[in-house]
């Protein structure tokens, strides 16, 4: 087994939390260079270019005011990720931006997903958003701390609350539900997908095991659902090249009655 972080992925992992208020002072600046060194090098495996930025808020109080309409307090770092519009644009940015998410996690540094509660058009003047760009998704990043809003309260993380193995695994097809047991040496893997932080903890990812494949749907509706995925299969993915086991992920025809959108199949090497 070789470690992608500083520890088992499974730690950070279990580790990382939504954190919406955090101690309003500047981070180390070798920290800082730590984490813009992770960004200039992180992939993903949909070949798709997605900018991450690190941006510090006071370099533009003076110019553009960088709001989260009161749901984080204390942040003074963001990552700010966007994307070109195309094909699998939105699952590599989910993909690319928790690697990043989850490397801060392995610092020590708190994040949470914002997916609406930011003006947008200020972080896009922030980062000279391109005009075939989308920005939709933002994160503070820092040390947790501070008192938290009221509305910072009353979004309070649910973490805990995920569905259950059999609701979003299945076996062979969607009449079957996966159990821990016969997904064998997979079962952590897709234990690792169930902790995925998702839009409002809803998991649209289903996903199918048939022999050593899996194939991935999103039971969503909306474009936000399409970062979700691009998160679980994240998680997925690291969890198998950390644990050494060889696939990759193909758009196949796994013919496989569905009322879900079929995404991609995670394909073991044979």
């Amino acid at each position: 087994m070789s470690l992608i972080f500083n520890k088992p992925l499974t730690e950070i992992i279990k580790d990382r939390y939504s954190v919406r208020n955090y101690e309003d002072k500047a981070l180390p600046k070798n920290l800082t260079e730590e984490i813009e060194n992770y960004i200039s090098k992180v992939d993903n495996p949909f070949k798709v270019k997605v900018r991450i930025h690190l941006i510090k808020k006071d370099t533009y109080k003076d110019v553009i005011k960088l709001g989260t309409y009161g749901v984080i307090k204390g942040a003074n770092y963001y990552l700010v990720s966007a994307c070109e519009k195309e094909e699998f644009a939105l699952e590599a940015l989910g993909y690319t931006l928790e690697k990043v998410i989850l490397y801060c996690t392995s610092l020590g540094l708190g994040t949470v997903w914002l997916g609406g509660t930011f003006s947008k058009g200020e972080y896009a003047k922030a980062i000279n958003l391109k005009e075939n760009e989308i920005l939709p998704i933002v994160s503070p990043v820092g040390y947790e701390g501070g008192k938290k809003s009221l509305l910072a309260s009353l979004m309070a993380d649910h973490k805990n609350k995920r569905k259950s193995y059999s609701e979003i695994f299945f076996y062979e097809d969607f009449n079957t539900p996966l159990s821990s047991e016969v997904a064998g040496e997979y079962s952590e893997a897709l234990e690792m997908v169930r902790l995925a932080p998702s839009a409002m903890n809803k998991q649209p990812w289903r996903i199918v095991k048939v022999k050593d494949d899996l194939h991935i749907y999103n039971s969503g509706k909306i474009d936000m659902n399409k970062i979700d995925i691009g998160i679980a299969l994240c998680h997925l993915n690291l969890y198998m090249n950390e644990k050494g086991i060889s696939g990759e992920f193909k758009v196949t025809n796994p013919n496989i009655e569905s009322k879900y959108k079929y995404v991609i199949s995670w394909i073991r090497n044979k």
